[in-house]
Formats: structure tokens, sequence, C-alpha cells
């Protein structure tokens, strides 16, 4: 066999891998079972992994510019920040649509 064209035949199928999952390395490889407030307070989303496919443990990553955190979904300060985010972005989302109704009455009435 040729070595060198082993490496491009590996290399192509590596970069093929990459392209096919992205995901794949960006995993949560160990998680963390203690998280700070002030790290929670700063979280600015957070993604849920599910342990199956190509990642194998379940988690929680935490997002926050430009960083990600990996902790424990059982932690109970972790599922009290993921509730109140779930609940602001509901809050946010209705009060979106509550003004734009009232803009548009107000549209109205002033056509009328």
């Amino acid at each position: 066999y040729d070595i060198p064209l082993i490496s491009v035949l590996f290399l192509t199928l590596l970069l093929l891998f990459l392209a096919l999952f992205p995901g794949a390395f960006s995993c949560c490889m160990k998680i963390s079972d203690e998280i700070s407030k002030g790290i929670l307070r700063r979280v600015e989303r957070f993604e849920i992994q599910k342990a199956g496919g190509l990642c194998h443990l379940e988690a929680v990553i935490l997002h926050m510019k430009g960083k990600k955190f990996c902790v424990n979904p059982w932690n109970r300060k972790v599922q009290k920040m993921m509730k109140k985010m779930k609940h602001r972005i509901h809050m946010g989302k209705h009060h979106v649509r509550k003004q734009r109704t009232t803009r548009i009455t107000k549209q109205k009435e002033a056509v009328a």
C-alpha cells in the first residue's frame, strides 16, 4: 500500500464525517455537579444534551459570551435556572404579541 494514498483517504473520510456530523466533537465529555450562582446569572442560553447517538452523556450545556459549561442536568440550581429562562422567554413573547395587538387596534381607531 502507498502510505500517502492512505493518509489522503483517511483525511477525506474525516472531513466527510465532520461535514455530516458537525456536533460530533462538541459533545460534553464530562459534567460538573456544582456550578456557581454567578455563572448561572450570566447564562445567555442553554441546550440539553441527551445520552445516545453521538453524545454518550446526559448534560445541560450552558452558553455565555463564547464559553460553554457542561453541567449535571439533575442539579437543582440548574433546573431552577432553566425553568426561569423558559418562563422569561414565554412571558416575553406574550408581551410582544399583546403590544402588537394594541398597536393595530389604535391604528384602526385612527382610520375610523
